[in-house]
């Protein structure tokens, strides 16, 4: 089978290599579908924490089920896509029900070989139906996942305003999953464009420029004074990071879903006084991966919004770079096999 390999960061190779043997407790998928992501970027880049090369990017997969031992009403033939996290059921974060945030966690294509070639095999665990979803859909679960478990994890209520920093693909979906838990969404980037996008393609009501010398008073006119009551950031930049904290309400909580290698660095005085609530968000969970599906077959998420580009694997070594200049408008990529 054709594979792509990132041997080093800024270099792609694709070789061949034997397709793998079905083993005991594991499912063979013929990927059909690779969404291109954040962590792909960086790690083609050089800067994505908890990586090493050479490494088989990839983990936004959708495909045909090939082979499955052990997994009851899987069948050969099916269309599927799995959760890509995978967590060794022992450490305390798995006996607690957090296999998202496993101690020994295996990332599929960070800490692991991931999807871009022809066929991949996974635990049977992972698994996740198709559900009637096409294979562009559910290439899309993964990413969207990502946002809607940060918005489980602040605990989003009707009514509330949600300040969600970063229109990239993972900000996106979690404005979506912010929308669909009633909050009042508020998009913040640097990027005009993508907040144009905010607004046309996703009708979020209100927008500002993370640039602009009045983005904290804008912020206080949308919520009249209040300031936001949950403040999300898909940014992964320490600078929006730490400029998020600015933004909290009085008992506001803040969750972080982008990552950053550097030391976070706010006001204590400030945090304490609003009694803030600061909170990571790593990975997802099933219960969010099946939450996704359910919202997309009632309508409530119309992945197709987020694929602005779409090559085929031969073409992605040639691709792959431009992906990564703001002027391309990239939103989503989608490589098909």
């Amino acid at each position: 089978m054709k594979t792509l390999v990132c041997t080093e960061p800024g270099n792609f190779d694709y070789s061949t290599e034997e397709m793998p043997n079905l083993e005991a407790g594991m499912a063979l998928i013929k990927v059909k579908r690779i969404g291109i992501c954040g962590t792909d970027l960086h790690a083609f880049e050089g800067t994505q924490p908890f990586f090493n090369y050479p490494r088989i990017l990839g983990h936004e997969l959708s495909g045909e089920l090939v082979a499955v031992d052990g997994a009851p009403g899987f069948v050969p033939g099916e269309a599927v896509t799995f959760i890509p996290y995978f967590n060794c059921g022992n450490c305390v974060a798995c006996r607690k029900g957090k296999p998202n945030c496993c101690v020994n966690i295996s990332v599929c294509g960070v800490h692991c070989h991931g999807g871009m070639r022809e066929y991949i095999q996974v635990p049977v665990d992972k698994l996740v139906h198709g559900e009637g979803l096409s294979f562009d859909e559910l290439a899309l679960v993964e990413p969207l996942a990502i946002g809607a478990h940060g918005v489980r994890r602040a605990g989003v209520m009707a009514g509330e305003n949600v300040l969600i920093i970063g229109a990239g693909p993972i900000g996106l979906g979690t404005m979506e999953f912010a929308r669909i838990a009633g909050g009042k969404v508020i998009a913040m980037d640097i990027n005009q464009d993508r907040l144009r996008f905010c607004k046309e393609r996703l009708g979020v009501a209100h927008t500002v420029n993370a640039k602009a010398a009045d983005a904290r008073e804008q912020l206080e006119q949308i919520t009249g004074g209040d300031m936001p009551t949950v403040v999300i950031d898909a940014t992964g930049s320490i600078a929006a990071i730490n400029k998020g904290f600015e933004y909290m309400a009085h008992g506001a909580r803040y969750v972080l879903i982008g990552l950053q290698r550097e030391n976070l660095s706010f006001s204590h005085p400030e945090f304490h006084k609003r009694e803030g609530t600061l909170m990571s968000s790593r990975n997802a969970t099933r219960q969010d991966f099946e939450h996704v599906i359910a919202c997309m077959k009632r309508g409530e998420v119309a992945p197709a919004t987020y694929i602005t580009h779409r090559v085929t694997f031969d073409a992605v070594k040639e691709n792959f770079e431009s992906w990564l200049d703001p002027k391309n408008g990239v939103i989503k990529a989608m490589v098909e096999l």
